[in-house]
């Protein structure tokens, strides 16, 4: 079970769940130490991957001397280091300002159309607006879909879209 997390899923949480005492490449490096590929291949891929996301030159950096949005680019290159096909990303903008915020929107779009699934948790109705599905959930049940989507397309990872689970508790938006 651990390996196909590691391998078919990619997480982002909200507090970037970096190691602060680590630079950039040792957190990225972290899903692959417990991938079979060999260790070169390992560092082309977080090579790839930093530049993918423009953060390559902070590769040396401590976590800890990050600003939030390259935090969260860090957080991203880790979950997408070992190619996953789904990317679960929970709150990803939300310790963000609006323009940073955007800028990994923006991230998350490429990786979708690049065939990524992305399943984002937000609150965020600006982040939900630029989904392509969105999937309320109110007290713990579904209760709404947007642009006509229905469950049996979100159980087919091999058809990339990107979604939002966006909760509702109590009649407010949280």
């Amino acid at each position: 079970m651990a390996a196909l997390r590691n391998q078919k899923f990619g997480f982002i949480v909200q507090d970037f769940a970096l190691v602060d005492r680590y630079n950039v490449y040792r957190n990225v490096m972290i899903p692959l130490t417990y991938s079979k590929k060999p260790i070169h291949s390992r560092k082309d891929r977080i090579e790839e991957v930093l530049s993918q996301l423009g953060i390559s030159d902070k590769k040396n950096v401590l976590a800890s001397r990050l600003s939030g949005g390259q935090r969260q680019r860090v957080a991203i290159a880790r979950a997408i280091v070992n190619d996953p096909d789904i990317i679960l990303a929970d709150e990803p903008t939300g310790a963000l300002d609006s323009k940073t915020g955007e800028e990994v929107v923006n991230i998350f779009r490429r990786l979708n159309n690049a065939g990524k699934t992305i399943i984002i948790v937000t609150h965020n109705s600006d982040v939900a607006s630029a989904c392509h599905r969105i999937v309320e959930i109110r007290d713990g049940k579904i209760v709404w879909f947007a642009a006509g989507s229905r469950l049996f397309i979100l159980l087919r990872p091999w058809k990339p879209f990107c979604f939002i689970l966006h909760f509702k508790v109590r009649g407010l938006f949280l």
